[in-house]
Parts: C-alpha cells; structure tokens; sequence
C-alpha cells in the first residue's frame, strides 16, 4: 500500500497538473461541444477508464516495454491520433443533427460514447509518458508490492482526472446550450468541437516521443 505521505503528495502534484489544460481538457471540450454535456460527461467516463488500463499496463511492465520500442510506441501513438482526427470528422459531418436534441444530438448509444472515450483515453501514449516517469518517484519500498503501489496511484489519478474533466465537460456544457438557441449557432459549436479533434489529433501525431509531457 501506498504511504499516506506519499499518497498526498502524488495527489497534489497530479491536481496541479491536471487543472493545466491539456489533451484531456481539449479532447472533454470539444466532444462536449460536438455532442453535449452528456456526451462529454460519457466521455470523460470512458477516457479515465483508458487511463487506469494504461496505469495498470505501466504497473506490470507492460508500458515500459511499448515506451522503449519505437516501433510499437509510434503505433500507439498514431493509432490515438487518427481516431482522433476521425472523431472530430465524425463531428464536423453531423453537425447539423446537433439541432435535434441537446442531450445526444449524433445519437449515439451511451454505450458507445464510452467506448469512444475510451479508445482514446487507452491509445494516449503520452499517458504512458507520465506514469512511467512519475509513478516511480512516489514509490516506497518498504511499502510493500511497488506495482500494487503504482496500480494504486495511476487509479487515483484516473479518478483525480475524471473529476475535474467533468468540471470542463459541464462549463462547455453551459456555453454549448446558450449556443443551442440558435440552430446555425448549434451546428457551429458542433464543427467547431470536430475542430478541436482534429487539431488535438494533428498535435499529437506531430509529438516527438522524447517531448511527450500530459
């Protein structure tokens, strides 16, 4: 088990770099603009699950292996930021069907909304990055098993992230509603969410490995 001492600190450190906008921000953002508060709050459901099976993989070894192999780390890497991209399109397409419902405006199953969020919280390489390099450091090993002990805080900071994602998802949430008054308006805001996925997935395909930072 993870030391309270160290268990406090780690969570700290992880809100503090949490509340830091980044791809997870972004990505919350623009899925809640393109899809609604529902969609983004499934979303972040789904993304924070991909994180804690990459805390878990990083735990078992399993991380360090893809971070050192540049051929698999690439595909990871790649792979997350076509879906990406291909979400954002998605978005784009169907941006007209925002004006027929706030709640799921693309109609997509709840069910599938996490998966989304999912596939892109796993497939998130700089993910692997960071646990990698900040889960040792609030280590102890008189504490017992050191993988237990990075399972138990690559979780914490998967349900640290979840929390203040939702936040996001909400504030976005309230603009893309005032934006719904407007059907032109709604169909904008659901491009312009589209857009923040492709950009998001441009900027990732286009990061060094050596650069990778949440």
């Amino acid at each position: 088990m993870v030391s309270l001492e160290n268990l406090l600190a780690f969570g700290i450190a992880a809100v503090i770099l949490i509340v830091i906008p980044g791809p997870s921000v972004l990505f919350t953002i623009g899925r809640t603009l393109a899809l609604g508060r529902l969609g983004g709050l499934l979303s972040v459901i789904g993304n924070s699950l991909g994180s804690a099976v990459i805390a878990a993989a990083v735990a078992l070894g399993i991380g360090t292996l893809v971070s050192q192999s540049i051929i698999l780390f690439s595909v990871v890497k790649y792979a997350g930021a076509a879906y990406m991209v291909f979400l954002g399109v998605q978005a784009i397409r169907h941006r007209h069907s925002a004006t027929e419902t706030t709640e799921n405006p693309v109609r997509l199953t709840w069910q599938r909304q996490i998966l989304q969020g999912f596939v892109v919280g796993v497939s998130n390489p700089k993910s692997i990055a960071f646990f990698i390099a900040v889960l040792p450091q609030f280590v102890s090993h008189g504490e017992g098993s050191v993988q237990l002990q990075m399972l138990e805080l690559g979780l914490l900071f998967s349900v640290l992230a979840a929390l203040c994602d939702s936040v996001w998802a909400m504030i976005a949430g309230v603009a893309r509603e005032w934006f719904g008054k407007s059907p032109e308006r709604m169909a904008g805001m659901s491009a312009t969410g589209g857009g923040f996925m492709i950009a998001l997935g441009a900027v990732l395909a286009l990061t060094g490995q050596r650069h990778l930072a949440l």
